[in-house]
C-alpha cells in the first residue's frame, strides 16, 4: 500500500466510484448482486485503499485517483534560440494610424503601413488618374470605423 492510498476520500470520490461501478455493471462485467455489494462498500469507504480492491478485477475505467498521471512531455528549446512568442490575435499596428494615413495621404500609404502592398500599389497607381484618391479616403474611413486587419489577418489595435 502506498502513501497515497492512506488519503481520505470525500463524497465526490465515493459517488464517482459508484458511477464507474454502474458502468461496469451496464457493460455486463458485474452482476446486480456484485454491483450492490461493491457500491455499498464504495459508499462506506474512507480512504483510497478502501476503494482500490473494488476495481482490482475490472478493466478501465477506474476512479481518477487510480489512473496514473500522463507523462510530462518535455521538449527543450533549441540551443541558442529564444522560445517562440505565443500567437497573437491583435496586430502591433494601430487602426488610427492606418486610417489617418489613408485619409491624409490618399495614395495607399495606410495600406503600406498595414502590409497590404497589393492594395497600396493599386491605390497609388489609380490615384494618378484621380479615382484612387477617393478610394483611399473611403478606405481610410472604413478602417477607422471597422478596425481593419494587418497583412497576417490580425485585428489592428484601437
Amino acid at each position: 500500500m502506498t502513501d497515497s492510498d492512506e488519503l481520505r476520500i470525500g463524497t465526490v470520490e465515493r459517488e464517482a466510484a459508484v458511477k464507474i461501478l454502474g458502468d461496469h455493471m451496464a457493460a455486463g462485467r458485474l452482476s446486480l448482486d456484485e454491483y450492490e455489494e461493491r457500491a455499498a462498500a464504495a459508499l462506506e469507504s474512507r480512504t483510497r485503499a478502501d476503494i482500490r480492491p473494488l476495481f482490482e478485477d475490472l478493466p478501465a475505467p477506474y476512479p481518477a485517483f487510480m489512473t496514473p498521471p500522463a507523462p510530462y512531455a518535455y521538449a527543450p528549446a533549441p540551443v541558442g534560440h529564444a522560445p517562440a512568442p505565443p500567437p497573437s490575435t491583435e496586430s502591433y499596428r494601430l487602426r488610427v494610424v492606418a486610417g489617418v494615413l489613408q485619409i491624409v495621404l490618399p495614395f495607399g500609404v495606410g495600406r503600406f503601413y498595414t502590409g497590404h502592398t497589393g492594395i497600396a500599389v493599386a491605390q497609388l497607381l489609380t490615384s494618378l488618374i484621380g479615382i484612387g484618391v477617393i478610394w483611399s479616403i473611403i478606405d481610410g474611413i472604413i478602417i477607422l470605423a471597422t478596425g481593419g486587419t494587418d497583412v497576417d489577418g490580425r485585428r489592428l489595435q484601437t
